[in-house]
């Protein structure tokens, strides 16, 4: 154990037997600031990884999507059943040793699903191969928590707690809080909305263990102090995730139906074929991937080949689509004419602020050179 690891375990300790009152807020916000600090430096992976470790996979396709599990629960098997990859399938554990990337096809899009090592308790520390594992699920665009059926409880709960101990907070939209540095004036707080999970006391605790000894900052909404954390430790990723239920061959229906009501999930048996189609669905609902379909001036558009957008901050816009294609596009852009669910009425012409919709047609027009 490192001596940051020693550190954290001492705070956690520190933590829980200190009482939550009105008097120990500024100290539990201190401590909890210094917690995130100390993870920070423990969470990264090594600077560079071994050679031929396999963790080293470029980014392919329109999408990411990363399989993490303990050893043995079916990751391979949904490799091999929704790829043409051939992963080594095995009962005993850390079958697979390398990250092993395979292509899903689906709407006409290439998504890049890449079967991890077994994650095990204490990855988001080193242990197994959980920092090389963990630094491929932070660049991924979805992750799929895979459990087995049958005793999925504690998988659940070990996985979801490395995740959040490296930073990785799922399926939540990262706080809007907004920290201007001053030269002076100490740290001021100011919200439109009435805070009611956090105190300037808190605030400023977290901010002198960040040395921000003076700075403006604004709530866009009610957050608490671990939301204010992550802001200020500005390592968070914020990723879409889906828990996938997988061996549903191998316990009760009641259990299934169970388990397919429970939030962000979805059951399969990737060995039986059972719910294939819906795993696809929800993979493709959770990615939020729009398909664009360009055509020529008089000519038919190519429907086997889309444009795919990711979603971002500035939203499918046609300027994104533009962007997409080629950026210098842009000096000549005119107008778009657009078909589909987008436009208000068919063609309609539009300009770079347009939101797409999937599976919208859009011809591009340039200025004239005259």
């Amino acid at each position: 154990m490192s001596n940051y690891q020693k550190k954290i375990k001492e705070i956690e300790f520190e933590m829980q037997r200190t009482q939550k009152n009105k008097a120990t807020e500024f100290h539990l916000g201190n401590l909890k600031a210094r917690m995130a600090k100390l993870r920070a430096k423990i969470l990264e992976p090594p600077r560079k990884t071994g050679p031929g470790d396999g963790f080293d996979v470029i980014k392919h396709g329109d999408a990411r999507v990363a399989l993490i599990g303990f050893p043995s629960v079916g990751k391979s098997t949904i490799l091999n059943a929704f790829t043409k990859t051939k992963s080594e399938v095995n009962e005993r554990d850390f079958t697979t040793l390398t990250c092993i990337p395979g292509v899903l096809k689906y709407n006409n899009c290439n998504i890049q699903l890449l079967d991890l090592p077994g994650i095990v308790e204490g990855a988001s520390e080193g242990k197994g191969k959980g920092r090389q594992v963990i630094a491929v699920a932070k660049n991924s665009d979805l992750i799929l928590i895979v459990l087995d059926a049958s005793k999925y409880e504690e998988q659940r709960n070990v996985i979801l707690k490395e995740l959040d101990d490296v930073g990785i907070r799922l399926n939540k939209t990262k706080p809007n809080i907004i920290i201007k540095l001053a030269s002076s004036g100490g740290i001021t707080l100011s919200s439109p909305y009435k805070l009611t999970k956090i105190t300037e006391s808190d605030v400023r605790a977290a901010c002198k263990e960040f040395k921000i000894n003076n700075a403006h900052i604004t709530f866009k909404d009610d957050y608490d102090i671990d939301d204010f954390i992550d802001i200020l430790a500005g390592n968070r990723r914020y990723i879409k995730g889906l828990f996938v239920y997988n061996k549903i061959d191998t316990v009760f229906m009641e259990d299934i139906e169970e388990l397919a009501n429970l939030p962000h999930s979805v059951v399969l048996s990737a060995n039986c074929g059972y719910g294939n189609d819906y795993f696809l669905e929800k993979i493709w609902e959770y990615l939020g991937l729009v398909r664009i379909y360009t055509k020529k001036k008089g000519e038919q558009p190519d429907f086997s080949e889309p444009i795919v957008l990711r979603e971002h901050k500035g939203g499918f816009t046609v300027r994104a689509l533009v962007n997409n294609i080629h950026k210098d596009l842009l000096d000549n852009f005119k107008e778009a004419i657009v078909w589909g669910r987008s436009a208000k009425y068919y063609p309609q012409n539009c300009g770079l602020n347009h939101v797409l919709a999937d599976e919208d047609v859009v011809e591009i027009l340039k200025k004239s050179n005259k």
